[in-house]
């Protein structure tokens, strides 16, 4: 089921599935919608309550002009738990932006969360160089449009493998990508540009925490992933081969099989 629902003003689109518990509330990346989730959606909402948002400024919800940044984000999603009455502790998983976004969530909304899952991100802030970058990006994409978005980020999401053999899956987010509001990629792109950096605090981390990079990630890669890990007291590391920065749509099975194995157990 899908649901347009007011949160202090904002419109968010969401889809909802299943009714078991944990409730998983899947966090897209950037510049993506809900619909990157899909196979995870259909295969875990089988045996869960998943819950599945646009952020704002992407997909179906509402677009803020200005930054987006990532507490905001993560205060609309606890915001967006109220209004569909989930009082139960969450799976938080987020890939990339939404892994950025789960830090905050977890520091500000501790009580909300039962378990994280995090793919393909990062703890570190961006260098100035990397802040620069986001920047011009948000320039340009508010002067020109989102049409040169995608082969500006896409070689870097996916594996080669998956440009060569899942032809669908590329078209199918290079569709999303063009079609997200410019204003709502320029003011992601700010936010994960004043992202703050929660490397020291990660030791404090204390709920059951998965952690999922694709072997091949050029942005979040496996060494800076596995570095997260060993921050993180008792957390769980795995390596999706055959895939970039964006496991879950590339295996699929083999990261539904790991938030299976993971949530069998929290």
């Amino acid at each position: 089921m899908k649901h347009m629902i007011d949160v202090a003003g904002l419109t968010l689109h969401v889809e909802e599935r299943g009714a078991g518990s944990p409730p998983l509330l899947l966090v897209h990346g950037f510049p993506l919608d809900h619909t990157m989730w899909r196979r995870q959606i259909d295969d875990l909402a089988t045996t869960f309550r998943v819950i599945a948002p646009d952020l704002r400024g992407y997909g179906a919800s509402s677009v803020t002009p200005g930054t987006s940044s990532m507490r905001q984000f993560a205060d609309d999603l606890a915001g967006l738990l109220d209004a569909l009455g989930v009082v139960e502790p969450i799976v938080f998983c987020g890939l990339s932006m939404g892994g950025s976004i789960g830090w905050q969530f977890l520091q500000h909304h501790r009580p909300r969360v039962r378990a994280m899952i995090v793919c393909d991100a990062r703890a570190a802030a961006d260098a100035p160089e990397g802040v620069r970058t986001r920047e011009q990006l948000a320039e340009r994409v508010r002067r020109e449009g989102t049409g040169f978005l995608p082969e500006t980020l896409m070689p870097r999401l996916f594996a080669p493998a998956t440009f060569e053999h899942q032809p669908q899956t590329i078209a199918d987010t290079r569709a999303v990508i063009v079609n997200t509001d410019p204003e709502g990629v320029a003011s992601g792109a700010l936010g994960l540009g004043s992202r703050p950096d929660v490397t020291a605090w990660l030791p404090q981390v204390d709920v059951p925490t998965l952690l999922i990079v694709g072997e091949g990630d050029k942005i979040s890669t496996v060494d800076e992933m596995r570095s997260i890990a060993e921050a993180i007291p008792g957390s769980e590391f795995v390596v999706i081969p055959g895939a970039g920065h964006m496991a879950p749509l590339e295996q699929p099975v083999l990261v539904n099989e790991a938030i299976r194995r993971f949530l069998s157990r929290v």
